[in-house]
């Protein structure tokens, strides 16, 4: 059975950084494509960035330059590293694996397996 499990949510402050991070297992992530997704609280969940099998990374406008994505391989791990925090961030973040071949994109539908996600809550 694949579980995908998010850390390092938690409560900061604007300007702060932060790094999440989503271990996989029961399934090796080498040839997926991964993704990280938020929803604030009564919003839509939407798309914040994305890696490739190759590494190629994608992000959402408003985050690009603070924001980062990558990948441990050898940790079957997917990281984003959050940096100039700002309240508008505050959001549930989620993972999520792409299993099928294939693009990653911004597309919910993109990806087939969720992680249950992990807080993060940036005071102003």
């Amino acid at each position: 059975q694949v579980q995908l499990v998010e850390s390092g949510g938690g409560l900061v402050q604007a300007g702060s950084s932060l790094r999440l991070s989503c271990t996989v297992s029961g399934r090796t992530l080498s040839r997926d494509g991964l993704g990280w997704f938020r929803q604030a609280p009564g919003k839509e969940r939407e798309f914040v960035a994305a890696i490739s099998r190759k590494d190629t990374t994608y992000y959402a406008d408003s985050m690009k330059g603070r924001f980062s994505i990558s990948r441990d391989n050898t940790r079957n791990t997917l990281y984003l590293q959050m940096n100039s925090l700002k309240y508008e961030d505050t959001a549930i973040y989620y993972c999520a694996v792409r299993t099928r071949l294939g693009q990653v994109g911004s597309r919910q539908d993109a990806y087939d397996l969720w992680g249950q996600g992990t807080q993060v809550t940036v005071s102003s």
